[in-house]
């Protein structure tokens, strides 16, 4: 019976540990899926408590649809909004390159609001892009999506 009993605590205390070190969606390597417009694979890597570098592989469905792969480096603003939840408004700049009929290469912006769940390791984000193709035309779309990425560490 104590050895039970012990054996029990000692379950509880690495379960809770675990659950510790698992619900920071602020370090570590996410990933997860982003849902809208491109739909696909989504990548992030934090680089500092503040900063972090997200990246896409994705389905178009733009014309007759084709690959999207984009790069951001984000900046994130925890303090902006205050309240008992964990929402947190970031802004970023990046790049994004499509294959479709022709190599499309082109410049864009984001800004969105994600939500860190506690004691979870989820970051459950909705964002928007806006985008400047610059080759092989110019050309300006607006991009964005809702998505979720799973936290490792």
């Amino acid at each position: 019976m104590r050895r039970s009993i012990s054996m029990a605590a000692g379950i509880a205390s690495l379960l809770l540990s675990l659950a510790g070190s698992l619900s920071a969606q602020d370090k570590g390597f996410g990933l997860g899926a982003i849902f809208g417009e491109p739909t696909g694979v989504s990548l992030k890597s934090w680089v500092s408590p503040d900063n972090a570098i997200d990246a896409g592989v994705a389905w178009s469905f733009k014309g007759d649809g084709y690959l999207h792969i984009h790069g951001d480096y984000l900046w994130h603003f925890r303090q902006a909004i205050h309240s008992d939840e964990r929402f947190v408004p970031y802004a970023g700049v990046g790049g994004r390159i499509g294959f479709s009929s022709s190599v499309v290469f082109g410049v864009r912006g984001v800004g969105g609001l994600a939500w860190w769940p506690r004691g979870v390791p989820l970051d459950v984000f909705a964002e928007l892009a806006p985008v400047l193709d610059l080759a092989p035309s110019t050309g300006f779309s607006l991009m964005g999506g809702i998505g979720v990425r799973y936290f490792f560490h």
